[in-house]
């Protein structure tokens, strides 16, 4: 590889990378809280299934309580 060609490849990924970082600076944010707030959800979702499926191969019945809390709780809120 010759010095020139490195340059040239140097210099392309500088401003290709310039050219993406202003153009994701300037794009719109709407709706920015709500695509973060599905993110987290998900997140603690698969925390929580990962946390139900590790418990399930214990004897500590993590699963059983996890679905018992969730199901009184759904329970005291459709009254």
């Amino acid at each position: 590889m010759t010095h020139r060609f490195s340059a040239r490849l140097h210099a392309w990924l500088v401003l290709s990378i310039a050219a993406v970082t202003t153009r994701l600076r300037t794009a719109p944010q709407g709706g920015q809280g709500t695509v973060e707030y599905v993110a987290l959800i998900l997140l603690v979702a698969g925390v929580l299934a990962v946390a139900v499926a590790a418990a399930g191969k214990s004897s500590f019945k993590f699963d059983q309580i996890v679905t018992g809390e969730l199901k009184e709780a759904i329970g005291k809120v459709s009254r």
